[in-house]
């Protein structure tokens, strides 16, 4: 298993699936191993997808300062995971609560970063969340679907406080375009690969100032992708659109029938969404915000 050693002597692994040039791929949870992330609907076809192994995930080590799992300070494991690789810029992409690590490093490291690639990704290092009201709005979509009635009971008990091991499995189905098979097996190895003591200090207080980060992304030379599912409430399509408009150059795909895992929903339009963004050859499927003033 390929690794190298993070400035604080962390042992950090990665994956290498696919051929071609790299494509670094920050996982999200917060703090689940990458291996979720798959073949990415089969865009390993287009690009070798580096996958890293967060500190304390997967096959990388735990490291002596529980401290270091808040994002901001595994900044600097993305860096030397770049001079390990020896690139002099970056195509990034990133998932869900990776978004925060991958924006980050774009404030830290603006120079290193050649495209940005958000996949359905959260946006608290700008001041952007994902509330309860945005939850229940893309969990209103789904109301005729047979398993609904047992989810949106469980749901209740998750915004309550109150939410058991079983509610917690039983809303998961909110999370992917389409409940079958696919996504069943999917939502099964959710627990195997997180760091649940990781992902609770992770966005910790002092993690984030999101002043200081639009201020420094919004004159960020590098073209960005805010790709979000139809269906998925984080975020939602509209907040999405919103994200987008906080960077100089950058383009809104919103996956029809998507969830917050949309290369699962479909494997082909994704992989194609994101490899013509990169400029792989592929017809895309974007819509253009930017530039934006």
């Amino acid at each position: 298993m390929p690794a190298f050693t993070a400035p604080d002597g962390t042992e950090l692994a990665y994956h290498n699936v696919g051929e071609g040039e790299p494509l670094l791929c920050l996982p999200g949870g917060p703090m689940r191993a990458s291996a979720y992330l798959g073949e990415l609907g089969g865009l390993s076809r287009h690009r070798r997808l580096v996958m890293l192994d967060l500190r304390g995930t997967g096959d990388s080590g735990v490291p002596v300062d529980p401290a270091t799992y808040r994002c901001d300070r595994q900044v600097a494991d993305v860096e030397a995971f770049r001079e390990h690789l020896g690139l002099e810029r970056v195509d990034v992409l990133t998932h869900s609560a990776g978004g925060d690590l991958a924006l980050l490093y774009a404030v830290r490291y603006p120079q290193r970063i050649r495209t940005l690639t958000l996949i359905t990704a959260r946006a608290r290092a700008l001041g952007v969340d994902f509330t309860e009201e945005h939850r229940r709005e893309a969990a209103a979509l789904r109301a005729a679907e047979p398993w609904f009635g047992a989810a949106i009971e469980a749901y209740e008990k998750v915004w309550a406080g109150s939410a058991t091991e079983d509610d917690w499995d039983a809303i998961a189905p909110f999370f992917y375009g389409r409940w079958d098979a696919t996504a069943q097996a999917h939502a099964a190895t959710d627990v195997a690969q997180s760091n649940d003591e990781a992902g609770e200090i992770y966005a910790s207080s002092g993690a984030f100032d999101p002043a200081a980060a639009r201020a420094a992304l919004a004159v960020l030379d590098a073209r960005v992708l805010v790709l979000a599912g139809e269906r998925d409430s984080g975020p939602l399509p509209r907040v999405a659109a919103g994200i987008a408009e906080l960077f100089p150059d950058a383009e809104l795909a919103v996956q029809p029938g998507g969830g917050h895992f949309p290369w699962l929903d479909d494997p082909h339009r994704f992989s194609r969404t994101v490899a013509r963004f990169l400029g792989d050859g592929c017809v895309g499927t974007q819509e253009r915000v930017g530039p934006l003033v």
